[in-house]
């Protein structure tokens, strides 16, 4: 057995199809065909029923998958470790924000990042933290920046928090609710509001229960949308109103065209954003530096939400397995 065969075999686990698979590994149906058959003698137990054209996992499958993700995973760390020392900072850094993140950090991380270390190939994904985290799991990414509530208790990721969220509901500078104290939300409700973000369901079944409002949370809103950008423009050119983070809005927020608005109760929902990478996984040098741009930003962001609160709001830690700090 070596790990070619185990590519083979979670190819068609993860894709259903000998086909798909083929295609994936780059073999002809007959060469996988004959890899599964092989792998299968060998572990003396069949990994697939062939039926209806497609190929059903066994109980043996199922079972032996998770093994076989984590030898394939500690063969690519090691031949990754070796090639760190061999080539220093050169490589590749796939990394994912969501998209209220991505709006603000992405263009300039990318620039530190290609001006510090040139022969760096970047790749970047902007999507849900669910999303991201699957990505991660697959080893599509070396690390995310998202809500770190996805890992909470998951011995394979290791989190670094950088920045503890605030809610709120947000509008332009001047609108006939700035200023007003107590808002309610059948006020809010008199003008069009915007469904904004990557908004998980246990989030959404707090604002609802928070404000009284039946699910689906989204049919309150006049625009459901996950562009920042779009959102943004919306807030600013119009009456609209959106719930937010802070961290969505923080240039807005700076540049004074939005204000946040006094809403009873007020959107007091936990939400820490961190760095989530796999634990165990060797860094490269990039990576550090990556983290570093990380950190630096929300640093800024906090001091621009709030010039009275430290930097050191959130406490740098990183979760490791066992629950163990460093």
């Amino acid at each position: 057995m070596n790990t070619r065969q185990l590519r083979h075999f979670l190819a068609v686990m993860d894709l259903g199809t000998l086909s798909a698979a083929a295609e994936v590994v780059h073999l002809s149906l007959p060469a996988l065909s004959r890899s599964l058959r092989s792998l299968e003698d060998e572990l003396r137990v069949p990994l697939f029923d062939r039926q209806d054209r497609r190929l059903r996992p066994t109980p043996y499958a199922l079972m032996y998958a998770e093994r076989a993700r984590r030898i394939v995973f500690e063969e690519k760390e090691g031949a990754r470790s070796l090639a760190l020392m061999r080539g220093g900072e050169l490589g590749s850094l796939h990394f994912g924000m969501g998209s209220s993140i991505a709006r603000t950090l992405m263009a300039p991380m990318l620039l530190q990042l290609l001006s510090e270390v040139p022969g760096l190939r970047l790749s970047t994904v902007v999507h849900s933290t669910d999303a991201l985290l699957a990505a991660l799991r697959r080893e599509d990414l070396d690390f995310f920046i998202g809500d770190i509530r996805s890992v909470a208790h998951d011995s394979q990721m290791r989190t670094e928090p950088v920045y503890r969220c605030n809610f709120g509901w947000f509008a332009r500078r001047g609108h006939p609710l700035d200023g007003r104290a107590k808002v309610t939300i059948e006020a809010l409700k008199t003008y069009p509001l915007i469904g904004s973000g990557y908004a998980d369901e246990a989030l959404l079944e707090q604002m609802a229960a928070l404000y009284g409002l039946s699910l689906p949370l989204q049919d309150h809103f006049s625009v459901n949308t996950n562009d920042a950008s779009t959102v943004l423009t919306l807030l600013t050119s119009s009456d609209a109103i959106a719930p937010g983070t802070d961290v969505s809005v923080v240039t807005a927020l700076r540049a004074g065209t939005l204000v946040r608005l006094d809403v009873n109760p007020p959107l007091n929902i936990p939400l820490t954003l961190g760095i989530v990478e796999r634990a165990g996984r060797t860094r490269v040098p990039a990576v550090e530096r990556a983290f570093e741009i990380v950190r630096a930003h929300f640093a800024s962001v906090a001091r621009a939400v709030d010039p009275h609160v430290p930097h050191t709001k959130v406490r740098r830690k990183v979760s490791v397995p066992g629950g163990r700090r460093r």
